[in-house]
This record gives structure tokens, C-alpha cells and sequence, in this order.
């Protein structure tokens, strides 16, 4: 599919930051965005690149009522010799499609998704920070918005990428951060959508997390929806423990997210000497595991925050703290390594990265 260019013109074009350590997370975005659009009958068409700006919905739309509606997110960094780089961009493109395909959406060509953020990222390469911590967040999304009031897939929809310079995911960077086991509240179970990249799945996690902050903590750990005894994912981030050099995480049953740094965590971390394992994990044997010192380490992964030491875990009255607050050796190894293939600073043995011409 060939993607029109829209005139940029001068009075749209923002002042790019001019200190990177200041750019914060998704707070500012570039002058340009993809859209494309998908109707009954006709496939995708009217594919464009466009100056960034609000577009008109209809009140009746189907995203607003049925929350019919899921997005990605992804790197891009501007490596030392002036290369732009992709991380699994098309692992992204695939779990895309696997959201779109739960909640009834049309499936977006990989060709289409890629070739679309290529062509975007290309024309935004000013864009892209290389202060350290920093990248440019590309956030592909499809919304419903057939403007008919009726529980029914869409017959109409807007695929579109927007892209943010962002800095560390968390204020206080790649520091370890306290952490509140939830007992109360239910993200996802399997057979919903807990699986699935959908914006309601994080509409549910708000009120727990709103409960955690007020408390003093920076995340929540969901517990299974069935027993709430089994650890699942925090909100942003799969969850990882450290016993020694053996890796634990919980399986991809259904109900929480198929990450792609999940992933690579899992196939990085062999070539550096650990073992992985991935199991259920019974919250109170975690806890009592913490505290008798068999683990050593616990750590988050996703795409916002690549990797983070969790300094905390608190589950009902009981709060342990794991490597004395502190980053453990096992994280930022892992860290480390993976920021290193991501910005073109260790050799990428995995065929992890693409460039972008």
C-alpha cells in the first residue's frame, strides 16, 4: 500500500525539547502521525501520513460505547553512527494482530504496520533523543468508530501510530521501586481479555492503583482472578524473581500479556548464564521465599520501562524489601544487555533489531 504524504505546514511544526534528561514519558509528541482507515466491504484505504492533530469521531462512535479499541507500543533509537533501530517490531505487529482478532477487529496487514511506522519514524528522525534513558515511543493504536449505538463489531476503523520522545518510564529512572500486591480488586481472568493489548483491560487496573499510590507505592501486582493466590503481571510490566541464577516467571495463561521484553528476557538471559522457568507462583510461598532469602531478586519488564528492580513487595500487612533496596546484580546484567543490543552498544546475536533507510 502506498502512504500519502500530507503537507507539513510551518505553523504546525512544534519546538522539539531542547535538554533530554526533561522529556518525562508520553508528554510530548512529534509533528506527524499515520492514519488509515478500514470499512465493510472495501479492506483498508486511504492510507496517509498527516501533521499530528485531533481528528473528528461521530458521539455515537463504537470505541466511545463498546470500548472496542487496542494499541502497542514500541522503540525506536538512534544508534552512535546515525542508524535508526527497531526493537521485534514484528513480534509487535503479531500481538497486534492477536488483540485485534479477540476483540473482532480487523486484522492489520504486518506489511502495512511496519512499512507504515518505517515510513513514519523516517520523516520524524529529528525527533528521536540520544541523551541516555531516552528513545522515541511509537504507539500504534485501532479504534471502532462506526457511529452506530448497538453491541456489534465495527464496520468501520481508524488505524493510526503516533510517536513520542519519552525518557525514563519512571521519574526516578532506573532505580528500584516499591511494589503492593493487590488482594481486593480483579484485573483480568482467563477467557477474557486480560491477554489482549485493549485499553479497558488498564481502565480496570486504575482503581487499585490509585488505592497503591495513595499508600506510597509506584506499582500494583495483580494476583489470578480465580483464587487471587497466583502471581500474574503489574500493571505495566511482567514480573520476574530471582532464585540465585534460576529466573521464575508466571506462565502466559490468558490472562496476562505475551510481552515482548518478556520474551526476550527469557531468551537473553540463558546466553548469560541463568536458567529460566516459568511456572505459577503462589504469592504467600513468594513471600515466606523472600524471607528466608531463596529470592534474591525481583524485577519488571516491558517495553516503557525495558527493565526495573523492584526495592519492595508488600502483601497485606507484611512488607519485604529484596537486595537491600538496592539494583541486583542479576537485573543489571540483564538491563545492561538488553539497553546494549536495543542502542547498538552490544553485538545483536539474536536478530532482534531492523533499521530503518
Amino acid at each position: 500500500m502506498d502512504f500519502k504524504v500530507l503537507p507539513l505546514p510551518v505553523e504546525k511544526m512544534k519546538d522539539k525539547i531542547k535538554d533530554e534528561t526533561q522529556l518525562g514519558f508520553g508528554k510530548l509528541f512529534t509533528d506527524r502521525m499515520l492514519m488509515v482507515e478500514w470499512k465493510d466491504g472495501q479492506g483498508w484505504c486511504d492510507a496517509r501520513i498527516q501533521p499530528y492533530g485531533p481528528f473528528s469521531m461521530d458521539p455515537a462512535c463504537a470505541v466511545l460505547h463498546y470500548a472496542q479499541e487496542i494499541f502497542e507500543g514500541l522503540k525506536a533509537y538512534k544508534w552512535a553512527d546515525g542508524r535508526i533501530a527497531l526493537f521485534r517490531p514484528g513480534m509487535n505487529a503479531r500481538r497486534f494482530n492477536q488483540s485485534a482478532e479477540r476483540m473482532c477487529m480487523p486484522a492489520v496487514p504486518e506489511e502495512l504496520f511496519l512499512e507504515g511506522i518505517k515510513q513514519l519514524v523516517s520523516l520524524e528522525r529529528d525527533w528521536i533523543p540520544t541523551a541516555p534513558e531516552t528513545s522515541l515511543y511509537i504507539r500504534p493504536t485501532m479504534i471502532a468508530v462506526d457511529p452506530v449505538l448497538g453491541v456489534k463489531p465495527s464496520d468501520h476503523y481508524y488505524f493510526y501510530v503516533i510517536l513520542s520522545p519519552v525518557g525514563a518510564y519512571y521519574a526516578a529512572g532506573f532505580n528500584p521501586i516499591n511494589i503492593l500486591v493487590e488482594d481486593h480488586y480483579v484485573r483480568a481472568v482467563p477467557g477474557g481479555t486480560g491477554e489482549a493489548k485493549t485499553g479497558g483491560n488498564y481502565a480496570s487496573s486504575l482503581m487499585a492503583a490509585q488505592v497503591a499510590k495513595k499508600k506510597g507505592f509506584d506499582q500494583v501486582l495483580w494476583l489470578d482472578g480465580r483464587e487471587r493466590r497466583y502471581i500474574e503481571e503489574v500493571g505495566a510490566m511482567n514480573m520476574f524473581f530471582a532464585y540465585g541464577k534460576r529466573i521464575v516467571t508466571a506462565p502466559l495463561t490468558g490472562s496476562i500479556l505475551s510481552g515482548v521484553t518478556r520474551d526476550s528476557v527469557l531468551k537473553l538471559a540463558p546466553s548469560l548464564g541463568y536458567t529460566v522457568e516459568e511456572r505459577q507462583i503462589d504469592v504467600n510461598e513468594l513471600m515466606t521465599d523472600i524471607r528466608n532469602g531463596r529470592v534474591t531478586e525481583a524485577f519488571g519488564s516491558g517495553t516503557a520501562a525495558v527493565i526495573t528492580p523492584v526495592g519492595k513487595l508488600c502483601y497485606k500487612d507484611e512488607c519485604l524489601q529484596l537486595t537491600g533496596g538496592r539494583v541486583g546484580e542479576i537485573t543489571q546484567d540483564l538491563y545492561d544487555t538488553l539497553t546494549g543490543i536495543q542502542t547498538g552498544r552490544i553485538a545483536d546475536s539474536f536478530g532482534w533489531v531492523s533499521f530503518i533507510e
